[in-house]
């Protein structure tokens, strides 16, 4: 491998808004993040469905079975 074209590595903190905290290597001096595992809905079991502007009530009246 070629000398000195290789990026530095670095051992940071990644920091997210919710205040939760991990250790990873990065090519950058320090990460902050906005969502994590720990409050991403996703992960944490709240995740909603939203039904924007009946899209679920027009494809069922357009596919869905005659009654």
């Amino acid at each position: 491998m070629k000398s000195g074209i290789h990026p530095v590595v670095h051992a940071v903190d990644v920091k997210c808004t919710c205040g939760a905290s991990f250790a990873m290597k990065s090519t950058m001096p320090g990460i902050s993040s906005t969502l994590c595992s720990q409050c991403h809905p996703f992960f944490t079991g709240q995740q909603k469905y939203v039904d924007a502007a009946g899209r679920i009530d027009k494809f069922n009246k357009k596919y869905g079975q005659q009654k």
